[in-house]
């Protein structure tokens, strides 16, 4: 009896041992994590890799995060929205700005002169519209973060601008509707292309400048081909901002355990938000000190110049507020309180 008794206690400890493996493992969720930059870019490093490193820890290990860093997953940035709203990934990072029409609310991110310069700060207001007035257009999904890409810079390869007059005629590239919008409206000329191609467009002559952040500057080497920087005074609105928001897909986070939710839910909202635009900052200040380093010009244009770049822009806010309130919004309120909590968190 001894001898038949003993192997029964072995395979029963091993019942139990193979049982309790299979259970831990199917705790165990994976997030597929998209995005369209590199796995070098400013996001990745800063934002993506610390968020997973997070949300594992405070999951005791239950819950990690696949990385699919430059559209591994396939697609377009403009199809990220698509691509977690039906389950292709779990949590991507993307634009508003990509999808024009399609977050109609949030659109009033993006007015000229509206927001703080700085990715904290405008982040922050961002944050704050959104809650109170952008939610519905994000019903379709689990928002993480909704946080600035900070203002974009005027950078030009052979003269500053420095006025309006400066604008007139030149050719720049555009990173959104928006800002093509307000650039028109000084009278330059907003030229749409992919961030990667706008070095060598520069270099060709086809444009003659950029605008965009500092931080993407030195990343696609936009430094190497222009001399002259140039933004607005820091305690004023910046020229435009560019909101991104990193999304979830909502059966996804509906289906995992409230512990789970749980850790979702800390490290997502206003902590995931400043993440980011803690990030932003950094790569902007970064960026600052290595152009100055090697000898770019860093100018800020003087605030009459400033005013009569706002006061020339002013059409374009008063032409998005009619195409909102003729979808139904109410575009005077929505433009007036982007100011107004932009103005709320200016030198802030």
């Amino acid at each position: 009896m001894k001898n038949f008794a003993l192997p029964l206690a072995s395979l029963s400890a091993a019942l139990v041992l193979a049982f309790g493996t299979s259970a831990a493992q199917a705790q165990q969720v994976t997030i597929k994590f998209s995005h369209f930059l590199a796995s070098n870019s400013n996001f990745h490093k800063g934002v993506a890799e610390p968020w997973c490193a997070a949300i594992e820890k405070d999951s005791g290990g239950k819950m990690k995060c696949q990385l699919y860093p430059a559209l591994q997953l396939g697609g377009t940035p403009p199809q990220l929205a698509d691509q977690v709203k039906n389950g292709v990934a779990d949590v991507v990072w993307t634009s508003p700005s990509y999808s024009t029409g399609r977050f109609p609310r949030t659109e009033a991110l993006e007015l000229p002169f509206s927001l703080p310069p700085g990715s904290l700060a405008g982040t922050r207001a961002m944050w704050d519209y959104t809650q109170k007035h952008g939610m519905e257009d994000y019903k379709d999904f689990k928002v993480l973060a909704i946080f600035s890409g900070s203002n974009v810079v005027i950078s030009t390869a052979n003269k500053p601008v420095m006025s309006m007059e400066d604008i007139k005629g030149l050719k720049l590239r555009s990173p959104s509707r928006f800002t093509s919008l307000f650039l028109s409206s000084l009278g330059g000329t907003p030229v749409n292309m992919p961030v990667a191609a706008v070095t060598e467009g520069i270099s060709k002559g086809v444009i003659d400048g950029a605008m965009a952040p500092w931080e993407i500057l030195p990343a696609v080497k936009i430094d190497e081909v222009t001399k002259y920087h140039i933004e607005g005074p820091a305690n004023l609105a910046g020229f435009s901002q560019t909101p991104f928001a990193v999304l979830m897909n909502k059966k996804k986070y509906e289906s995992l355990a409230p512990e789970l939710k749980a850790v979702i839910d800390k490290n997502s909202g206003l902590a995931m938000s400043e993440l980011a635009a803690r990030a932003w900052d950094k790569g902007n200040d970064e960026a600052r000190k290595k152009l100055a380093a090697q000898g770019n010009k860093l100018l800020v244009i003087k605030d009459a110049d400033y005013k009569a770049m706002v006061k020339a822009s002013a059409g374009v806010e008063a032409d998005w507020i009619k195409q909102a309130t003729a979808k139904g919004l109410d575009g005077a309120k929505l433009a007036a309180d982007v100011h107004a909590i932009g103005n709320k968190y200016l030198g802030k």
